[in-house]
């Protein structure tokens, strides 16, 4: 089930904060997103909606589902950054257009991408 492109934003955050760290925290999630803390609250209140995030009130910490949807979008996102790495793109511009295109690609699209990376 794709969400957003917000909602995909902040649990590839969240994700990528908690293999660094062992407690994500809101103000963790504002600063490494660029966004305010109401902002993030916000998102927060409809990821637990969603059921992909819990929180104890200090913490926010990915459920199964959220883990599993988190680590897809990241997943196209790397794909997608080494596809357009491949054709010769530059560092910097294929991370960024890979953060807007792994919102709205098709799966026929990805699927033949990762194709042409692992050949």
């Amino acid at each position: 089930m794709r969400e957003n492109r917000s909602s995909e934003d902040y649990l590839e955050t969240i994700l990528l904060l908690s293999a660094r760290q062992s407690d994500v925290h809101r103000i963790d999630v504002a600063r490494a997103a660029g966004v305010s803390q109401p902002a993030v609250q916000k998102a927060v209140k409809l990821l637990i909606e969603n059921g992909y995030v819990t929180t104890d009130g200090m913490h926010i910490r990915l459920t199964d589902s959220g883990k599993k949807y988190a680590s897809e979008v990241y997943e196209r996102h790397c794909t997608i950054r080494a596809f357009l790495a491949k054709l010769g793109v530059s560092e910097g511009n294929a991370d960024s257009d890979a953060c807007e295109m792994e919102h709205v690609i098709s799966a026929e699209t990805y699927e033949m991408m990762k194709r042409f990376i692992e050949k």
